[in-house]
């Protein structure tokens, strides 16, 4: 496997981490991995080395305000700051590998951001994967919750007010003590402002869900305490392809590519990217 990593700017002096990894051949395809809340793209170096002796390339990169890329921790002005830093790193693929198929893999909060992306740049990709979405405001949360949220979104931008439990993010417990103690994922709180861009692009991506047209897979856990399941059962039914599947994992909780049966899941979207590059080269 060939490793590459390095720094590239989306918005004047702003830095973004990203990180490639290929086959030593021609790849497959390429996939696009956009992390979630609080994390970064070196957490999926499983699913990395699951793929690439399969023939697949892979690009990640941290967020702005997350991992090694520049910005206040867990904070952004506005939800584009996020799609922009993927469109960035999105151009810059296609620069140097236009001829390949390129799928986008969004997880958690990264899986808003990918179906917000599909909404406006869907003709640019092969497919997309989402995995376990943030795209639904979780039952436990109040009315009265997200206004209070919304009015200190305005007052006070910056104050934090979102965490995230470690426990709820998988079932293995190695994971956990990984993602606890790994230096690059932020375990302070996510800022009012972020909170508040959240929930308006989950609100807008629900309803325009219908103008996303290209293949889609859905992957969730049933038991997932992070995310709400139901949301990714909405958007799937909501989502406008022809070409569209949802796998719920009974059991399963919100990193199902982390999970103790992640070899399924891992097949299950081989088998899933495998057949919608076989339909590209069938000219389908």
């Amino acid at each position: 496997m060939v490793y590459d990593e390095g720094f590239f700017k989306y918005t004047g002096n702003d830095n973004i981490f990203y990180r490639s990894c290929f086959p030593e051949e021609e790849p497959l395809a390429i996939i696009l991995i956009v992390h979630g809340l609080a994390e970064h793209c070196g957490r999926y170096s499983n699913v990395i080395d699951y793929f690439t002796p399969r023939g697949y390339a892979f690009y990640g990169f941290d967020l702005p305000g997350h991992g090694k890329s520049s910005g206040t921790r867990a904070h952004l002005n506005r939800f584009a700051d996020y799609t922009n830093a993927l469109q960035s790193c999105h151009s810059m693929i296609k620069k140097h590998h236009y001829h390949l198929p390129l799928f986008l893999l969004g997880h958690s909060m990264g899986g808003l951001i990918a179906a917000r992306y599909l909404i406006d740049h869907q003709e640019e990709l092969t497919g997309a994967v989402l995995s376990a979405p943030s795209i639904k405001v979780p039952e436990n949360i109040s009315p009265v919750t997200i206004f209070a949220g919304r009015i200190l979104s305005f007052l006070v931008p910056s104050a934090g007010i979102l965490t995230i439990d470690a426990e709820g993010v998988s079932r293995d417990p190695k994971v956990v003590t990984n993602y606890i103690q790994d230096p690059f994922v932020f375990r302070g709180k996510a800022t009012a402002r972020l909170s508040a861009e959240l929930l308006d692009t989950m609100q807008y991506v629900m309803e325009a869900a219908a103008k996303i047209t290209l293949p889609i897979l859905v992957i969730q856990g049933s038991a997932d305490k992070l995310v709400d399941p139901e949301g990714a059962k909405i958007f799937y039914n909501k989502a406008g392809s022809s070409d569209k599947k949802i796998i719920i994992y009974e059991g399963l909780y919100h990193e199902v590519l982390n999970e103790p049966e992640h070899g399924r899941v891992l097949e299950d979207l081989e088998t899933w990217l495998s057949s919608h590059i076989r339909l590209i080269e069938r000219g389908g």
